[in-house]
């Protein structure tokens, strides 16, 4: 685990938190992605208990408990969404760790029916022992649903009609977003390491979704931005994988 990652990113993110306030949160799982409404990854909620990791905000969980998941919990990095996400649910049944997703704060092994992560994972400082720590919350036979930008997508450029790889698809490692405003670190992984990482702590994969939803809305809606329509019609957003333990 990477102290000063940690640390760049937790400040960076408490700055940050006002800007992403309830942004892409369940049913969606990226911009321009498909929405749980249509892919129905994470099956019946009700009376399931549930683990967002990196729930900032708590709209995610929010979208949980309208949908009468039994427990709430979550996990971030962020004291600033760990606030935003208690004053969400202030009203609801919710426990929540203010922690790197890289330890375990005292989250119970083996018992969560649902574990999900919405645009998150890319964060972590160790993917492997992240995984490990999820595979343990859950339950036997309980899913894990997690959706992080598309590796190939910041590593190609658009100007005007042309798209130039501009990084080498095998480099892997912490990188700056170049889209993130302000310090901050995140990791690239290929797809394949995603999986790998996943089968090598115990997960079944049982779908990887790479499809993007392009609307007439989101012509306006998403033109000229990091993720927008004219990209997106080439490449992915977003990366979505749905396993089992």
């Amino acid at each position: 685990m990477n102290n000063a990652s940690l640390s760049t990113n937790k400040q960076s993110w408490d700055d940050a938190a006002p800007r992403f306030y309830g942004r892409n949160p369940l049913p969606e799982y990226g911009p321009l992605a498909p929405t749980e409404d249509e892919l129905q990854l994470l099956g019946e909620v009700r009376g399931k208990k549930v683990l967002d990791i990196g729930c900032g905000s708590g709209h995610s969980l929010k979208y949980m408990k309208n949908n009468q998941a039994s427990e709430l919990w979550g996990l971030d990095l962020s004291h600033s969404q760990i606030q935003a996400s208690g004053q969400l649910l202030s009203n609801d049944d919710v426990i929540l760790f203010e922690a790197p997703m890289e330890e375990n704060p005292g989250i119970p092994k083996n018992f969560f029916d649902i574990v999900y992560s919405i645009y998150a994972l890319g964060w972590t400082t160790n993917l492997d022992q992240t995984l490990a720590n999820i595979f343990s919350y859950l339950k036997p036979g309980g899913i894990f649903v997690f959706s992080w930008e598309h590796p190939f997508y910041n590593r190609i450029q658009q100007t005007g009609e042309t798209l130039i790889l501009d990084k080498p698809y095998h480099k892997e490692g912490p990188y700056h977003h170049e889209a993130w405003n302000q310090p901050a670190i995140m990791q690239q992984f290929k797809v394949s390491t995603y999986l790998n990482t996943l089968i090598k702590n115990g997960f079944l994969i049982e779908q990887v979704v790479e499809e993007v939803r392009l609307t007439e809305e989101d012509v306006n809606r998403h033109s000229k931005r990091w993720y927008s329509f004219e990209k997106a019609s080439y490449i992915p957003t977003t990366l979505i994988v749905k396993c089992r333990k």
